[in-house]
């Protein structure tokens, strides 16, 4: 039940269309993994802090360090050196005091990952990297939770939700090789797709609007355009593809 501080602290966004003080409870209730405490999941746990997120954990095993500042903005110069989910969750509590934000300072293997997200309503993918993408990915299916993909490179950066069982997966539009290497970013980018990704989580927990389902949103930041492309399920996806489509 919403407290009356809870009540006046959400007045402005209980007042949208389908989230009501129903939308605001579910919120409250839910427990959202933010894999990632970097350039995509500072913009996306703020803002699921902001919503009123219930439970947020946040999974990341780095550092800050100085070449981190320009986009990840939940750290700051004073942060260098701690470990990214303490230096985070330090923000994000002081942020909205009324949710709960667990650090764990891990790597997300494909030993821990279950563990990581048992128990979780949602996954967030905030990653850097698409090996530890597909054991997310891979984790979600496996234990039908939806997951909330997101990337960024330079000006450009692209968001999709993927429902297990529903629709495409990561599987479907990632193919080949996967490159590992230090790639261009500037911070206004992740912000863009961060909050795109975090409008698709609060949209989901609320039932509200269409979701990016089969729908992989492209942003080109250097033209200020949107492009939305349609996926389709591979049958021979080795993650979803012996899944019946609902």
């Amino acid at each position: 039940m919403l407290t009356d501080d809870e009540l006046q602290r959400y007045d402005r966004q209980i007042m949208i269309p389908g989230i009501g003080e129903e939308g605001q409870e579910k919120l409250k209730q839910s427990k959202v993994v933010v894999a990632g405490g970097g350039g995509l999941g500072s913009p996306v746990s703020i803002y699921l802090a902001a919503a009123g997120i219930g439970t947020i954990r946040l999974i990341d095993h780095d550092r800050v360090e100085l070449s981190n500042l320009n986009r990840q903005v939940l750290h700051w110069d004073k942060d260098v050196g701690r470990e990214k989910v303490n230096s985070a969750a330090e923000k994000l509590q002081k942020l909205n005091e009324g949710v709960q934000v667990e650090a764990v300072a891990e790597s997300i293997t494909e030993a821990n990952v279950s563990r990581l997200v048992a128990g979780f309503d949602l996954i967030v993918d905030a990653m850097d990297n698409l090996p530890t993408r597909f054991i997310l990915n891979k984790a979600a299916i496996e234990h039908n939770i939806p997951f909330f993909h997101g990337a960024v490179y330079g000006l450009e950066g692209r968001a999709m939700t993927i429902i297990p069982g529903k629709t495409a997966c990561m599987g479907c539009i990632y193919r080949g090789p996967i490159p590992r290497e230090k790639f261009p970013v500037i911070g206004v980018t992740p912000a863009v797709i961060g909050c795109i990704q975090a409008t698709e989580v609060i949209k989901y927990l609320t039932g509200i609007g269409k979701l990016l389902a089969n729908r992989l949103l492209v942003y080109d930041g250097l033209n200020m355009k949107f492009t939305e492309l349609t996926v389709k399920k591979d049958p021979g996806c080795q993650y979803c593809g012996h899944l019946e489509t609902g």
